[in-house]
């Protein structure tokens, strides 16, 4: 499946709505007790891009970038407001934000995360895709250059290093993100006379696996 590393215009996804979504699958017991599972290791979300729509210009800058991607058939990239960097939305991303790993003296390669916890429940969720120029990477505190000591690779969110950081040193991270996904419909319905009286077109967008 091909994916474009083009960002939805970040002006139109501004006031969208979405988040995330589980899968929970529950069994109601004769006794009154439940069992649920998920079949989902991880969450996945939805938008709605037309609700960030307020012009024609937008409308016509909506349709030329769907059909670029040749509507569901390529995925991209979509920076969701609520949630696109490794600390607080108040906060600048910092090169101790997120722990990603611990030396071992070998390994050279780390995945970018982001930790979701509340109360004892902790959630790990997997950065693939990065923006670029926003990278922060820590060893033990101390601040590594991008370029010089590491190079990030914007397509899958892995940071290599030049040389393997030694035993036990904490790696970490900060970064924005971005969420990779794709049109959920195939096709766009936008009437002129209803757009400027306040109806909206709905194009929803979901996040797809890599």
């Amino acid at each position: 499946m091909a994916f474009h590393e083009t960002r939805f215009p970040a002006n139109l996804s501004f006031g969208s709505v979405g988040g995330p979504e589980r899968r929970t699958e529950i069994v109601a017991l004769t006794n009154g007790y439940e069992e649920r599972n998920s079949p989902w290791a991880h969450s996945r979300r939805r938008y709605d891009a037309g609700l960030g729509l307020r012009s024609l210009d937008d409308v016509a800058a909506l349709i030329a970038f769907y059909e670029a991607r040749a509507g569901q058939l390529h995925g991209f990239r979509w920076k969701d407001w609520a949630d696109f960097k490794s600390c607080a939305p108040s906060a600048a991303p910092a090169l101790d934000d997120q722990p990603i790993g611990a030396g071992d003296g070998v390994t050279r390669s780390f995945a970018l995360r982001k930790l979701y916890r509340s109360g004892p429940a902790d959630y790990w969720r997997p950065i693939a895709k990065p923006v670029v120029g926003t990278v922060l990477v820590g060893i033990g505190g101390d601040a590594q250059v991008e370029g010089v000591h590491y190079a990030v690779n914007l397509a899958t969110g892995v940071v290599t290093f030049a040389d393997a950081p030694g035993p036990g040193a904490p790696i970490t991270a900060g970064f924005e993100f971005d969420v990779p996904v794709r049109f959920d419909t195939d096709r766009i319905a936008v009437s002129v006379a209803s757009f400027q009286a306040g109806d909206l077109p709905q194009v929803p967008v979901i996040e797809v696996r890599l």
